[in-house]
């Protein structure tokens, strides 16, 4: 029973997620901002768009106590071959809390926040000058900050996740 309701959970769960990264004013067709179809001349939009650089957080950067999942919701939406950039302090004296980026596999491990089953994309140094670029495919991406291990992540504030949409 309770392994069916935390299925039940995860799919409701992901149900939501997905819902909320469509529900955006420049998606112009399925269930959200649309006519339902090809009535009255609908055509699907054309991002001609090039692939664009954004950087994780803005002018903020990667840092603690920004959320990022608000970020990802207010900045979206991400396209396939966009270029994420990550950028923070590499660790110093100034600096006791520095930061790194994890991969993670699934949304079971991006709720959890285990770093475990992550990969580490970027480490605490890689993040300085320029920053580290990470390109999005097709696929869920699920980042997080494995620092301090795994505060940053638990306190729910230095994770996000991203579904890239084709340019069609």
């Amino acid at each position: 029973m309770g392994l069916t309701y935390a299925r039940i959970m995860v799919f409701v769960l992901g149900a939501s997620l997905m819902t909320t990264s469509v529900a955006n004013p420049q998606w112009q067709y399925g269930f959200n901002y649309s006519d339902g179809g090809n009535r009255h001349g609908f055509n699907r939009p054309k991002y001609d768009d090039p692939p664009r650089k954004i950087v994780v957080g803005g002018s903020n950067n990667w840092q603690f106590g920004i959320n990022y999942f608000k970020w990802a919701l207010n900045n979206g939406p991400f396209f396939v071959n966009d270029t994420l950039v990550f950028k923070y302090n590499p660790p110093s004296e100034n600096n006791t809390h520095p930061h790194s980026v994890y991969l993670l596999p699934n949304l079971w491990s991006f709720m959890r926040c285990d770093m475990s089953r992550g990969k580490m994309i970027a480490n605490t140094t890689q993040g300085s000058g320029d920053g580290f670029e990470f390109v999005l495919k097709f696929q869920p991406h699920y980042f997080a900050c494995g620092a301090s291990n795994g505060f940053h992540c638990n306190n729910g504030t230095m994770k996000f996740f991203i579904m890239p949409m084709l340019r069609l």
